[in-house]
């Protein structure tokens, strides 16, 4: 395999990790937990994994001689950078309980597993894949462990292979699901521990003992420098505005930290959308009026910042969609009997008004990607809108009225994007590496101290890596019950973007300048090599929250 000349020199590269890592490793019991919400409910669901205890793990004298352990690893649900370092991380632990250990890696994700597909990840193999981006050295997939007969199939092949500990990497489904295999595991003494560790480039898997998911650091870095690129750019035509859909479907973190990295002239935060009950309109019109106002300075240029999930925010929308799909679903076959030129015509008339006047607003587009492309549940798959064309499109057509009107006198010509994939596979960030080094090495000690249903932890990361705080917490401290597919589940707790905490406030203190001037930031590529202040530097989101 050809290799280019970073992924050689990265191939070098030493993770930092916390201090209480090196060498001999004691844990150290804290604080009792319960869950976040519905404590009752999930202590009855968890009768073997509630309520345990934090760990911290600290540096100890005292030798122990332990046997040598097998493990499994599963990458679970969408990329992000860095997994591949908590796999390294979890090896050299597991070679440090005993140079015997053994790690199986499971393929293509939690149905490999199931489907008894696996491989045995060796030193030649972990070395090849050090510092690396990407989850190819065994594939990931999104098969949901949720059933006893999965969880029994899987048994098979841990006993099999005498696996003892089965590490799943992954957001907060995954780790939900790790977490009811955990009690399962438990309550039919199985004799195999389930330890989660925290992914996805969404940032919204995090808590005062998370801090960050994985990944979003080097996501939102690589999606930054092509951002300040792309405002660049519009400096220097200074004749487009540029629509800029970044990822993150169930809460705007990527956006936020993105805007506090480029300082955009408009970024749009679903939480406070959905917060102010601002309508789509509403989100248009504030759009329209920074346009107009720039233009008067004569600045016919600008970015916008979207996040993917915006839709599923603005209340009116979702007032939409739900009726929609609760229609469709009834009358499907009648619908299809109507030609597509008369389709809209025919939703139009079944809405009700406020729905209805809302969709006969739309864009023809969209309009008709909200009744035809469906998931195989009937749901309208929000995630394949193309927000930032819909958002530009009604933007010009309200500037087209306020120019008849004289309210106008601007260019406007918009350019569209969506980064979401560049970012998933990156190479991580030194942040990354060292962080997800630092997970699987925590993952591989919460196993030899004989935990189960507990997420690797790492805090204090805005400090250098040998003061950050390596231990585990019990993954239904961060549990509450939803509704699901129509029934009430334990799941884990998404993280919004807090509209009352220190990202977005400074954020908020500081768009109406970025607004109206071009005061436009270019972070550049990612620096591996280099001063400390520019190669470590931990995400702006991190920093605000520990007030750094």
């Amino acid at each position: 395999m050809t290799k280019s000349a970073l992924q050689i020199a990265r191939a070098a590269y030493q993770p930092k990790v916390p201090a209480a890592l090196k060498g001999i490793v004691k844990a150290v019991e804290g604080e009792y937990t319960q869950s976040v919400a519905d404590q009752e409910d999930i202590k009855e669901l968890f009768p073997n994994t509630y309520g345990m205890p934090i760990i911290t793990f600290e540096k100890s004298n005292e030798k122990k001689s332990l046997p040598a352990i097998n493990v499994g690893v599963i990458l679970s649900g969408g990329q992000a950078p860095g997994g591949h370092n908590v796999i390294a991380g979890l090896f050299d632990g597991i070679k440090a309980i005993h140079p015997d250990s053994r790690l199986y890696g499971f393929i293509l994700g939690p149905g490999g597993l199931i489907e008894h597909k696996y491989m045995e990840l060796t030193a030649g193999i972990i070395d090849a894949y050090r510092n690396t981006g990407g989850f190819d050295m065994i594939g990931s997939g999104r098969t949901k462990l949720e059933t006893r007969a999965q969880f029994d199939k899987g048994l098979e092949i841990l006993k099999t292979l005498n696996i003892q500990a089965l590490v799943i990497i992954g957001g907060d489904d995954s780790n939900t699901n790790a977490c009811v295999l955990a009690e399962y595991y438990k309550s039919i003494d199985a004799g195999v521990q389930v330890i989660g560790c925290p992914k996805t480039i969404d940032g919204d898997l995090k808590n005062e003992q998370v801090e960050t998911s994985f990944g979003f650091d080097t996501a939102c870095k690589v999606y930054s420098e092509v951002i300040g690129n792309i405002e660049r750019d519009c400096n220097s035509a200074q004749k487009y505005w540029h629509f800029i859909k970044l990822m993150g479907r169930s809460a705007s973190h990527i956006a936020l930290e993105c805007a506090l990295q480029t300082q955009p002239n408009i970024c749009i935060i679903s939480e406070e959308v959905e917060a102010a009950n601002l309508s789509l309109d509403d989100i248009v019109t504030n759009i329209a009026t920074i346009v107009a106002q720039r233009a008067e300075a004569g600045n016919n240029f600008g970015t916008v910042l979207i996040p993917e999930g915006l839709i599923e925010f603005v209340p009116a929308m979702k007032r939409l969609i739900a009726e929609l799909n609760d229609y469709l679903a009834k009358h499907d076959a009648e619908f299809k009997m109507i030609r597509k030129s008369e389709q809209r015509t025919y939703i139009i008339s079944k809405l009700t008004k406020e729905n209805s006047e809302l969709y006969a607003s739309l864009p023809e587009g969209v309009a008709r990607q909200l009744t035809l492309d469906r998931d195989p549940h009937g749901n309208v798959q929000v995630s394949l809108i193309e927000t930032e064309k819909l958002l530009s499109e009604m933007v010009a057509k309200k500037l087209s009225g306020w120019k008849k009107e004289g309210k106008y006198n601007g260019k406007f010509s918009a350019l569209h994007h969506f980064f979401g994939y560049e970012g998933r596979c990156a190479a991580p960030s030194n942040y990354d590496a060292d962080y997800c080094y630092s997970l699987g090495y925590t993952a591989s000690c919460l196993v030899a101290s004989g935990r189960t249903g507990y997420m690797s932890s790492v805090r204090n990361t805005t400090a250098p890596a040998d003061k950050w705080i390596a231990g585990g917490i019990p993954v239904t401290m961060m549990m509450n019950m939803e509704k699901r597919h129509g029934e009430m589940k334990p799941v884990i707790q998404k993280a919004l973007v807090k509209l009352d905490g220190a990202p977005f406030k400074t954020f908020a203190a500081q768009r109406n300048e970025w607004a109206l001037t071009t005061s436009y930031v270019y972070p550049g590529p990612i620096q591996y090599f280099g001063p400390t202040e520019v190669c470590d530097e931990p995400t702006k989101t991190l920093q605000l929250e520990q007030q750094i």
